[in-house]
């Protein structure tokens, strides 16, 4: 049965890719309602990387090692990103081989092993006393408060709390098998996704109120609030299906609102972080293309809180 039950997920999923295509398909032919063309090839984009992650995302299920990896490598491109927009120093040069190629990998080993105490403070903790002491120690105190925030800013964003969607497949709970974990990730990046989508159609239908003009000229209040409540009626009506471990309606409803509202803010945070650099997507600095980090914004900021929240409903 719980076999049957990731298999239906599984075709809810590709249903909702399939419609968000359509939609982007559709919005592009009809130049009449004067919606803007960049907007909708920039939600077409998005589209099509879904599609890509949600098909890694699959094959990855087939083993928590895999998983594990994928979002470690993840990590290290967002990262990578995040830094190459927020120039640093020569001396922190060995700060940062320590944070890509000791902090990174240590905190998904630890992730792998299961070791809740131990990845719960590595980079909050030691990670963020050692980035200090280790540029201190280099002797280039030019702009130090600066260049010391950024480093720890983008490791506990695109590491540290990006490293909690993979553990939800080690959650441990009474009753809970690795299919339910695999179920609450998949689960995890679906409403991080769809949210994205809700919100761009909300916001292009029935948007008026810009939150942060100077911040993101696409999000109003009008997409947040009527994406979050979306996003919470989808998470209730899986519920209904069998298609997450919750125990009650209300648990899924609360879970998906979170999901949302978190991913809205990690969209707003990242964006204010492009503002002040004055990039358009972090992927221009690289390829000229949007990157991982535009992506996975919305995960980022989403799975710490989802993945304690569930942790706290199913314990």
């Amino acid at each position: 049965m719980p076999h049957l039950t990731n298999w239906a997920f599984a075709a809810v999923v590709v249903v909702l890719l399939g419609l968000a295509t359509l939609v982007g398909w559709a919005l592009g032919r009809q130049p009449q309602w004067g919606l803007n063309p960049a907007a909708i090839e920039a939600f077409n984009r998005r589209v099509r990387s879904w599609w890509i992650i949600c098909t890694l995302l699959a094959i990855a299920l087939l083993s928590k090692t895999i998983t594990v990896v994928l979002f470690g490598l993840i990590s290290f491109a967002t990262l990578r990103e995040f830094i190459t927009l927020t120039p640093t120093r020569l001396s922190d040069h060995r700060a940062l081989f320590w944070v890509f190629f000791f902090f990174l990998p240590l905190q998904y080993v630890l992730v792998a092993q299961n070791a809740y105490g131990a990845f719960a403070v590595m980079i909050p903790v030691f990670a963020c006393v050692f980035i200090p002491a280790r540029i201190a120690i280099a002797g280039d105190p030019k702009r130090f408060l600066e260049r010391v925030a950024k480093i720890q800013v983008g490791l506990l964003i695109c590491v540290y709390s990006l490293s909690y969607a993979p553990a939800l497949l080690y959650l441990e709970a009474p009753g809970l098998t690795y299919s339910a974990n695999a179920r609450l990730l998949f689960l995890l990046v679906l409403l991080s996704l769809l949210s994205e989508a809700v919100q761009f159609a909300w916001s292009r239908l029935y948007g008026r109120h810009v939150i942060a003009p100077a911040i993101n000229q696409t999000r109003t209040w009008e997409g947040f609030l009527g994406s979050s409540a979306t996003i919470a009626l989808v998470g209730a009506a899986l519920h209904q299906v069998g298609a997450t471990p919750f125990a009650t309606l209300w648990q899924a409803a609360v879970a998906s609102l979170l999901v949302a509202v978190m991913g809205f803010a990690g969209a707003m945070t990242l964006s204010a972080v492009k503002r002040d650099r004055r990039v358009q997507d972090y992927g221009a600095l690289v390829e000229g293309q949007p990157g991982v980090l535009d992506r996975a914004d919305a995960l980022c900021f989403a799975a710490p809180v989802f993945y304690h929240v569930a942790r706290w409903f199913l314990s």
